[in-house]
């Protein structure tokens, strides 16, 4: 298989069939992200992304369950290349479920109803897209392209089209400044974008991130791990989806935690409390990653 590095992919693809059909991200103007900084973003020729479905297929064929379709917010490309992509994961993979790619509100936006329905129809069934933050100001600060109202309405339109969604959010994304604004805003927009998969994640100051300079020049600081805890029960009061799994167990967080939002709302807030108050272990920051 040919890929081109870095590869990324969500924590939950980690036994996915990797398929990189573009090269870097189509936005890649985040403030806090280093993942493709640097690489320029390319759509691959599409005879090549197909023979690396037929050399998968001709390994895999019985094993491949799951396809995550990379590299950063793949649902740029036209319908005219994604359709066959997609048509020939259906017909190499007999027990195949899933096909699953990252996603932005911009791109969500800029696509018609009718064409994210061919999408659906041809089996992409799973969204990942990170707003990060639901408060204004944050999410212009980290330069993520869209804002609160406009994360919502390409939200009613992947439910619209019946795909589903794994939304991510970055505890400290609002510095120690707009610390409880962002943590709060954050789960009001969880709850307007009414997710099927909802994860929180720590952020990290990556050096050589326009971020890290506005660390190093002071004018941002992460709040102390008390100051994120408390972010994470600050989202965990506002967010009230439908029905969603929550999990804030990913490397980077200080408190693996999970369950189900609404049902396990209690339990979740009780575990913070917990650990609020010193008698829940966290994670060491040796063991803390990206």
């Amino acid at each position: 298989m040919r890929y081109d590095q870095p590869l990324f992919r969500p924590p939950s693809e980690a036994d996915s069939f990797i398929l990189q059909a573009t090269l870097g991200c189509s936005w890649n103007a985040c403030t806090y992200c280093a993942m493709y900084r640097g690489k320029r973003y390319q759509v691959r020729p599409l005879d090549e992304v197909l023979a690396d479905i037929a050399e998968a297929s001709a390994r895999f064929a019985e094993d491949v369950r799951h396809v995550f379709v990379a590299d950063g917010d793949p649902l740029d490309m036209s319908l005219e290349q994604w359709e066959p992509i997609l048509c020939a994961l259906a017909s190499s993979f007999p027990r195949l479920r899933r096909v699953s790619t990252y996603a932005t509100a911009r791109n969500l936006l800029e696509k018609a109803p009718e064409e994210l329905q061919r999408l659906r129809d041809l089996g992409l069934s799973l969204l990942y897209i990170g707003p990060e933050s639901g408060d204004d100001l944050t999410l212009r600060r980290l330069a993520k392209g869209a804002t609160a109202a406009e994360h919502i309405e390409a939200a009613r339109k992947t439910r619209e089209a019946r795909m589903e969604q794994s939304l991510i959010f970055l505890l400290g994304a609002g510095g120690r400044e707009r610390s409880e604004e962002h943590a709060r805003a954050s789960g009001r927009l969880a709850t307007a974008m009414d997710p099927r998969f909802l994860s929180t994640l720590t952020l990290t100051v990556v050096p050589g991130t326009p971020l890290s300079g506005l660390e190093d020049q002071g004018r941002f600081q992460l709040p102390e791990v008390q100051g994120l805890l408390a972010e994470l029960r600050w989202f965990i009061e506002e967010a009230h989806p439908s029905n969603a799994i929550f999990r804030s167990n990913h490397a980077s967080n200080y408190l693996p935690i999970g369950g189900r939002l609404p049902r396990d709302r209690e339990s979740i807030l009780a575990s913070i409390d917990a650990a609020l108050a010193g008698r829940v272990a966290l994670r060491p920051e040796w063991a803390r990653g990206l």
